[in-house]
């Protein structure tokens, strides 16, 4: 097991909070978001490994090295306590590290992010898999796109979507299916009632795979939660929404 020493930005000043991407992004995930929080907070965005400008050394990694690696972020900006958001895979990296790192943890945000997944909900999942390894990146993507954005954002903000897709396509193949690998595999359910910090809950209504149904179900396990269905969006609601994302996150660490 190996640490490796991401790339990161540190902008703003005041509570920190630490913001991870998801499967094929980068730190820049949260460029609509953090603007409207830097001026009440210290934000910490940070590419995961093989993403954007982190290097990669063994592209098999798995969820416990990807925790590894905030942590090392964490202990380079010299930051002793956080929120910790994560969107996606990146909602499945922030309650892990609060999981094994509870002490330097203020809340946890999980945003667009899944658990208790039925049988035919992980069937959807390890079909992308499937066809990324024998279709390729660039012909799955075109399913992938439908399920990440709304048909209006599509059709009125060609360029952000071109964007989203070109960082994918620009994500080494390999990385690429490995963390989709973890995103499939991870099951949150027997351990989340094992964090103890606020929880903040965030999904689209229309997201076909991190569901309200399986939002509200996560919410359930933790003792000091909140649940926040964003109307009308998606899986990338990041880029969709911003101003409801900034507007309930801002809610949640203001009610603490």
């Amino acid at each position: 097991m190996s640490i490796i020493d991401c790339n990161y930005s540190l902008t703003g000043s005041g509570p920190a909070i630490f913001f991870t991407h998801g499967v094929g992004g980068a730190e820049d995930a949260w460029r609509f978001i953090v603007p409207k929080l830097k001026d009440k907070f210290t934000v910490v965005t940070y590419d995961l490994r093989g993403h954007g400008k982190s290097p990669v050394s063994n592209k098999d990694f798995n969820l416990d090295d990807l925790v590894l690696d905030l942590e090392r972020v964490r202990e380079r900006t010299g930051i002793e306590k956080a929120h910790f958001m994560g969107h996606s895979l990146g909602g499945m990296i922030a309650p892990a590290y609060a999981r094994k790192f509870p002490d330097r943890v203020n809340s946890v945000g999980l945003l667009s992010t899944v658990a208790g997944r039925s049988d035919e909900d992980k069937q959807k999942v390890w079909n992308v898999i499937s066809d990324l390894k024998n279709k390729g990146v660039e012909q799955t993507l075109k399913n992938l796109t439908t399920r990440w954005f709304t048909d209006d954002f599509i059709e009125k903000n060609p360029d952000l979507v071109s964007r989203r897709l070109k960082q994918v396509i620009d994500t080494d193949k390999d990385v690429f299916i490995n963390v989709f690998k973890i995103y499939a595999e991870t099951e949150m359910i027997p351990w989340l009632k094992e964090i103890k910090k606020p929880c903040l809950f965030m999904t689209g209504e229309n997201d076909g795979g991190c569901t309200p149904f399986h939002n509200e179900r996560m919410s359930n396990e933790i003792e000091i939660s909140k649940l926040v269905i964003i109307p009308k969006v998606k899986h990338s609601f990041l880029i969709e929404a911003p101003e409801q994302i900034t507007k309930n996150l801002l809610e949640f660490i203001e009610s603490l």
